[in-house]
């Protein structure tokens, strides 16, 4: 079977189907098709769900796009995102992000297979590249894919992507600056930093990347970091520290003027001398943002504007957990969805709690078995007010 005839065949055949439902706590589950992982998903404004899922090899596969209007009990047509087994799964944080932009254009950024970015001092050779690539005007396919790092190096954890309705994109990824190279005085994971490019046209073009903080916290090498606008236009970013090799802290990134500058403050901490290859989630809704993160094999989640409380909130006592999803909905209820059992080559199950407009738990915590090996769940809040998981 051709490459081309495969696709076509994947397509007729996408669709998705539930699992079950938790009917406390109005949740409906649905599975990836096709053998899908590490969804991403987004709800517009219209209840067009849009999703993006990763196939074939964990470390050269593809990306595909499909759009659901039944809130995830079927999807459309898929369309391949990436060329040539340009993406990585491996790991789970080097995946797909997706964004909406300004007239619903879909964006998808993701760290690069091969090694096509720019050349490493370290090593004389050249890395992995943060790719970059939209939905064309038609909507009937995506524009080849670019890469954005022009003067940065070192790409290791996941990068991220934003949009807002103004027109810009954002995509953000922590590496090595040129400057930082040599003469700094500091030694790997140190001399990371947080880098973002910004297109003001929606995607067309983008701006040299730039360091998005002043501050030296460093950034954990083999951890994701994730991206996000709200609808008022503010910008919000999360990534894990690497200083002094113990210090693994979650920071806060923010910028009120559409990501010219930012100013940032530390999370939560976190003292281990390792990297626990973790990632990030942000969700909003008219106007309340929440984040959340993993520290030491806990998920917490908080308010970052609005809400009654910003005091991390963790589901109870657990450990192993890992890979935290937020979903918020027009009522101020937030589902919090994490993996549990998941590691290095390892699936393991999802578990989920629900919490109301003030952040106290509804729901006891739950377990789903079923997380595929390098993956996780995704979930949105439908116009009902319910919520769907997809895994």
């Amino acid at each position: 079977m051709t490459r081309r005839q495969a696709v076509l065949a994947l397509c007729a055949s996408l669709t998705g189907f539930g699992a079950e439902k938790d009917k406390q706590a109005r949740i409906r589950f649905y599975r990836v098709a096709n053998g899908g992982i590490q969804p991403q998903v987004v709800l517009d404004d219209r209840g067009t769900l849009h999703l993006v899922y990763y196939t074939g090899d964990a470390h050269h596969g593809d990306l595909f796009y499909a759009r659901s209007k039944d809130d995830g009990a079927s999807f459309s047509s898929a369309l391949p995102v990436n060329q040539g087994g340009s993406a990585i799964a491996a790991g789970t944080i080097r995946g797909a992000q997706l964004a909406l932009g300004k007239s619903g254009r879909v964006h998808v950024a993701w760290n690069g297979s091969n090694d096509a970015g720019p050349l490493n001092p370290d090593s004389g050779k050249p890395g992995a590249p943060m790719l970059y690539a939209r939905l064309n005007d038609a909507g009937k396919a995506f524009e080849p894919q670019r890469n954005l790092m022009l003067h940065s190096f070192g790409l290791d954890g996941g990068g991220s992507i934003a949009a807002g309705q103004n027109g810009n994109v954002y995509v953000t990824w922590h590496a090595i600056g040129e400057t930082e190279a040599k003469g700094t005085g500091k030694e790997g994971e140190a001399r990371r930093r947080v880098w973002v490019t910004t297109s003001a046209d929606g995607g067309r073009t983008f701006a040299t990347e730039a360091k998005a903080w002043a501050q030296e916290t460093g950034a954990c090498g083999c951890c994701g970091m994730k991206t996000f606008v709200d609808r008022s236009g503010d910008m919000f970013a999360l990534y894990r520290s690497a200083t002094e090799s113990v210090h693994r802290d979650i920071y806060l990134l923010s910028s009120s003027d559409h990501g010219r500058t930012f100013q940032g403050r530390l999370l939560h901490k976190w003292n281990i001398n390792a990297c626990p290859m973790s990632s990030m989630d942000f969700a909003g809704n008219a106007d309340t943002v929440v984040a959340a993160w993993e520290t030491a094999g806990q998920v917490y989640w908080t308010y970052i504007k609005g809400g009654s409380t910003r005091d991390p909130i963790a589901p109870g006592d657990g450990k192993g957990r890992k890979h935290p999803r937020l979903a918020i909905n027009n009522k101020g209820e937030v589902l919090l969805v994490w993996t549990e059992g998941t590691g290095w080559q390892k699936g393991g199950s999802l578990a989920y709690q629900l919490y109301d407009q003030g952040g106290r738990p509804i729901t006891e915590p739950k377990q789903v078995a079923g997380i595929p090996t390098w993956s996780f769940a995704a979930a949105f809040a439908a116009p009902d007010n319910g919520f769907s998981i997809l895994y």
